[in-house]
């Protein structure tokens, strides 16, 4: 897995700044075809993508706009664009910083180093399963079809499946996880909020993934994401 993928269809540019960022000590790799590249960039879960606004036949905004809805990693972009117009597009779409080329090697891997840095500093609270990976402190769940934000009961529920991958969790340790207890708990409430969780889940396309498992309690079925 590359830790920074480029996004850029100059290949002189290309092999340039693959070799800025590995003399820096990054491991990088770019994408030489671009018809499928939202679908090539998430698979590969990179930690930073440097991302071209000119792309042939695609929008760099759109992919940084699409990306950023299925993914948590930084994305610098890098354009000849050099308008304020431009930088508060890349802004407002999501994208973490702008910088305009042709840009200063150095200056290239001091920003790449400060996105990877703070964006390391915030993976501490990200749960990972498979495709999946929830933010803990605010329940952003993200898959590769999208993403949502879980309300706080169905996010401490989801915490625990996903931290207990792949065991079964039983009710005991779901009511003491989200209720702090598992005493004097009404065992309908769990079901209710099972029921809203699978609810969030369906609305990008993850209904399926909590199995209840009769007598014994819920496990995540992921295979395949």
């Amino acid at each position: 897995m590359p830790g920074i993928v480029i996004v850029e269809d100059d290949i002189y540019l290309r092999e340039e700044l693959i070799h800025t960022l590995k003399k820096a000590g990054y491991d990088a790799a770019a994408l030489t075809t671009f018809d499928r590249a939202e679908e090539q960039i998430v698979s590969l879960r990179p930690e930073l993508v440097l991302l071209d606004v000119n792309l042939p036949g695609k929008s760099g905004y759109e992919l940084c706009r699409r990306l950023k809805m299925k993914s948590a990693f930084p994305i610098l972009i890098l354009t000849a664009r050099d308008t304020l117009s431009d930088e508060l597009t890349a802004l407002g779409l999501g994208a973490d910083d702008f910088l305009t080329k042709p840009c200063h090697p150095d200056r290239l891997a001091a920003r790449a180093g400060r996105l990877l840095q703070t964006y390391n500093r915030q993976f501490r609270a990200l749960l990972r399963v498979g495709a999946l990976s929830l933010d803990t402190d605010t329940y952003k769940l993200v898959s590769e079809d999208g993403f949502l934000i879980l309300a706080e009961t169905e996010g401490k529920i989801m915490r625990l499946l996903m931290e207990q991958y792949p065991h079964i969790v039983d009710k005991g340790e779901l009511f003491a996880a989200v209720w702090g207890t598992e005493e004097f708990v009404d065992e309908n409430i769990l079901q209710v909020n099972m029921s809203r969780l699978r609810k969030s889940l369906a609305e990008i396309g993850l209904k399926e993934i909590v199995r209840n498992i009769r007598g014994k309690g819920y496990v995540l079925e992921v295979d395949g994401l």
